[in-house]
């Protein structure tokens, strides 16, 4: 069996020009399955591939441009930071938008190492992300709100990829609490092809189908396929379990959004240093949900 590969995209600019952003492809048989890509607020997968070639996901797109393919974030970030004996001042980050948003500065994200290796048949990469404040007063380089071990495990499977997300969220030297919101926490912009108004269809497991109707509390797995040319279809699906006592909240749009989280309808409080940990399975398939047997890959 052919060998996964990650490698950092080679750019031919002209004499004095650099990157600004860069980008780790993972290729497989020489072909593109995904690619981490350091963005100016966060880091994200983009283009996310099915084993076809198609491409499931959009990157910034016009009406969302802070949509980042298959991305991690969350707005409502508070850091509460003792001031006094007995006194706390929260202060509110947004780590969801690249704008003021509601009147909270953008923090980033920013990959602070990345390490791939193979894992058996699948590929491992492992990510440390720290979540970092906006510039203010007193903090110019912004406060160091939490740190992030990403691990991503990539399979390939007959006619998909199954993607594993794990992330551990750590507070740092302050107590911090998360949500509850809407826009948090794991995110997915499908293409436009996979969107309902351009003949795209998004379903649940329980049958239900719109974005109105899957929204909430309830679904564990949420899938968007539609037309990608040539007459061929293609899709994504999240899969959600469950943590602790904290079951998957999903925010879905017929446009082409799927959100879920822990954190959306029931705030996370972390003390400094403690941890939590949220994992998400993607599947990138060819053909439709049905066809694709999303049921069976999610373990119904």
């Amino acid at each position: 069996m052919a060998a996964f590969e990650l490698a950092s995209d080679s750019l031919a600019l002209p004499p004095g020009a650099w990157a600004r952003t860069h980008r780790r492809r993972l290729r497989h048989d020489g072909r593109t399955v995904l690619a981490l890509t350091q963005g100016a607020f966060r880091p994200y997968v983009f283009p996310l591939m099915t084993p076809a070639g198609f491409a499931v996901t959009a990157e910034a797109p016009a009406d969302h441009p802070h949509h980042a393919s298959l991305w991690l974030g969350a707005d409502h970030v508070h850091a509460l930071t003792p001031t006094a004996p007995g006194a706390v001042e929260e202060y509110t980050y947004n780590f969801y938008t690249d704008e003021t948003f509601q009147g909270r500065a953008p923090g980033r994200l920013i990959e602070r190492g990345c390490e791939g290796a193979a894992d058996g048949d699948a590929f491992v990469i492992d990510q440390a992300i720290d979540w970092q404040g906006p510039e203010e007063w007193a903090a110019a380089a912004g406060r160091l709100v939490a740190r992030e071990r990403r691990v991503t495990r990539v399979a390939l499977g007959p006619g998909h990829y199954r993607i594993d997300v794990t992330s551990t969220l750590t507070a740092g030297e302050r107590a911090i609490r998360l949500g509850p919101t809407r826009h948090a926490f794991f995110n997915v912009r499908v293409a436009d092809g996979l969107m309902v108004a351009n003949g795209g269809r998004v379903q649940d497991d329980r049958g239900r189908a719109g974005g109105a109707a899957i929204s909430g509390e309830g679904a564990r797995w949420v899938d968007f396929s539609g037309p990608v040319g040539g007459g061929e279809w293609a899709g994504v699906a999240v899969i959600a379990e469950p943590i602790g006592d904290r079951a998957p909240s999903w925010f879905v749009a017929d446009w082409g959004v799927i959100t879920v989280g822990p954190f959306r309808s029931k705030a996370l409080l972390l003390e400094p240093g403690q941890d939590f940990t949220a994992h998400f399975a993607v599947i990138v398939h060819d053909g439709d949900a049905e066809a694709a047997g999303i049921g069976r890959l999610a373990g119904d």
